[in-house]
């Protein structure tokens, strides 16, 4: 093989075997001696179904932080500011140099090895290097959320002024704080801690912990309550979007829910002729189809019309032109019940939503929508007062990405109660159109920073991507009782009645093509035993 090669192509070959060889005997030993001190992945790959709706929303734009993007050449150009970083880090240093935090970085390389979900390639001080340059970054880009202006580790200088701004206004500040929050852009908090406790100041901890805290309040679209408990804990979690994630979604116990067994006799013979009805509705158009392919067989239109020109031979019927009519009028019928089911295929959603009225059918109904104080566990629709309370979120520039992301996050790590992306589920089923925004917006439950209200229903509506289905016993009682609300009105109803009896195109498609059918059938009949004279007669 390496004969065929040109001597260079060959010493590379050879060269990147020798890498994989060290690599992989390194890792072997260090596995025999470290297990890893059970450290849990918590830094992983975008689910697929998610990362192909709308990559950029997932995928670093402008800025790489950690492995994963490094070697991305639309990124090199951000490499020099992050330079610029370590090395006003390193003036800061005084006693000791740069080299010796990577070393001691080093000393975690399995550690850091493990948060991550994919394979990394890269040697132990590649990765080292890395990691300590990227965390120089983050670190002077945390410092413009901290309270308090003292705490602030170094001045930004005029070269990082468009990056790191203090105001938050910039278009370039916020383009960097989105790639931050991304999935696949996190960086270990146990490293960034370590990284800072070599800046100048007092309480590492303290100043470290308010910067993030800062940072996240700053992101969060919900409202954080409970600040200082989360504050106290930071560093118990993996990194800023996993702190971010446990600030905005409750932790839920998935509780059986019994209501079923509480209801009466009388609402479970309603379901149960509610679902045979649903199962009438979507009869199958196999009959149909089946029937345009026979009236368009020359074969069997001979079949069929050659008995009708025996029949009207022997009862000499002057006029032969009603049988003709007869498989015109059928193959009419059936080709106009098949565009039909195609319309309506046409018409169905992609990605089926939540069952729940829109926010306007439901203010049209009566339902009154108020803020509630809390997070994502304080949803819920009051039946005596008709109030459907939703937690105040806050909708920006950032917002998508910040949502998206944390739909990936809880997807990845697949907790017992899927809150937030259930969460994102409600929205989505409520929000169709701009007037629905604008009740929401008016009752104080959308703050909306965005152009428009137009702005705001096309982000909900286009989070339609789920790994899988979610069951949230208090989101989906919330949207039990709101259904109930609405389908309890007279007018709602005949609404549910058309929908489930009218509205279904193959019901009513396969029903009057056979009724046109047997009409036409009868009519050809009629027409050649003359049945005006056969009922006078009788």
């Amino acid at each position: 093989m390496y004969s065929e090669l040109k001597p260079s192509e060959s010493s590379i070959l050879i060269s990147h075997d020798q890498e994989w060889v060290i690599q992989i005997s390194r890792a072997l030993e260090e596995g025999l001696q470290d297990i890893d001190e059970g450290v849990p992945v918590s830094i992983f790959s975008v689910p697929k179904t998610l990362l192909s709706f709308k990559p950029e929303a997932y995928i670093p734009q402008l800025v790489a932080l950690g492995p994963y993007h490094h070697h991305r050449l639309e990124l090199l150009e951000m490499e020099r500011y992050k330079l610029t970083s370590a090395m006003r880090l390193q003036k800061n240093l005084k006693e000791i140099k740069f080299r010796d935090l990577v070393n001691q970085i080093a000393e975690s390389d399995s550690c850091i090895r493990a948060c991550y979900h994919r394979f990394l390639e890269f040697d132990q001080q590649t990765l080292s290097w890395m990691l300590s340059i990227d965390a120089s970054l983050l670190l002077e880009y945390l410092q413009t959320y901290s309270t308090k202006m003292e705490d602030s580790l170094m001045r930004i200088t005029s070269k990082m002024a468009h990056l790191i701004d203090h105001t938050h206004r910039k278009t370039t500040h916020h383009a960097v704080l989105r790639d931050i929050i991304m999935l696949e852009n996190q960086i270990p908090l146990f490293l960034l801690r370590e990284v800072h406790s070599f800046y100048p100041c007092e309480d590492h901890d303290e100043v470290l912990a308010t910067m993030l805290i800062g940072f996240c309040k700053h992101l969060s679209p919900i409202e954080c309550i409970n600040e200082q408990h989360f504050k106290e804990e930071c560093f118990t979690k993996s990194h800023l979007l996993e702190l971010l994630y446990c600030m905005v979604a409750p932790k839920l116990q998935l509780v059986a829910d019994n209501s079923e067994q509480e209801k009466p006799k009388e609402d479970k013979k309603i379901g149960c002729f509610q679902s045979i009805l649903k199962s009438l509705c979507y009869i199958n158009l196999a009959p149909l189809r089946l029937l345009i392919k026979i009236f368009n067989s020359k074969a069997v239109k001979l079949l069929v019309t050659l008995p009708f020109i025996i029949i009207s031979y022997l009862c000499k019927l002057k006029n032969k032109s009603d049988i003709t009519n007869l498989i015109s009028s059928a193959e009419a019928v059936a080709e106009d019940a098949q565009g039909a089911s195609n319309e309506t295929k046409d018409e169905s959603p992609l990605v089926e939503e939540i069952e729940i009225p829109s926010v306007t059918q439901l203010h049209k109904n009566g339902v009154k929508f108020r803020p509630s104080k809390g997070g994502l566990g304080t949803i819920n629709f009051d039946k005596c007062s008709g109030t459907f309370y939703l937690p105040v979120i806050h909708l920006d520039g950032n917002s998508e990405v910040v949502l998206r992301n944390l739909v990936a996050y809880e997807a990845c790590v697949a907790p017992d109660v899927m809150v937030f992306t259930r969460y994102t589920e409600l929205m989505n089923g409520i929000i169709d159109t701009e007037e629905d925004v604008k009740i929401l917006r008016e009752a104080g439950i959308i703050l909306n920073r965005l152009k428009s209200d137009e702005e705001v229903a096309m982000l909900w509506n286009g989070m339609t991507k789920s790994v899988r289905v979610t069951k949230v016993p208090i989101l989906d009682k919330a949207i039990e009782a709101a259904n109930a609300s609405y389908s309890g009105c007279w007018r709602n109803k005949m609404t549910g009645f058309k929908k489930y009896i009218f509205g279904s195109w193959p019901c009513l498609t396969f029903l009057a093509a056979n009724i046109l059918i047997l009409l036409s059938t009868l009519q050809t009949a009629c027409s050649m035993y003359n049945c005006s004279k056969l009922l006078a007669a009788l």
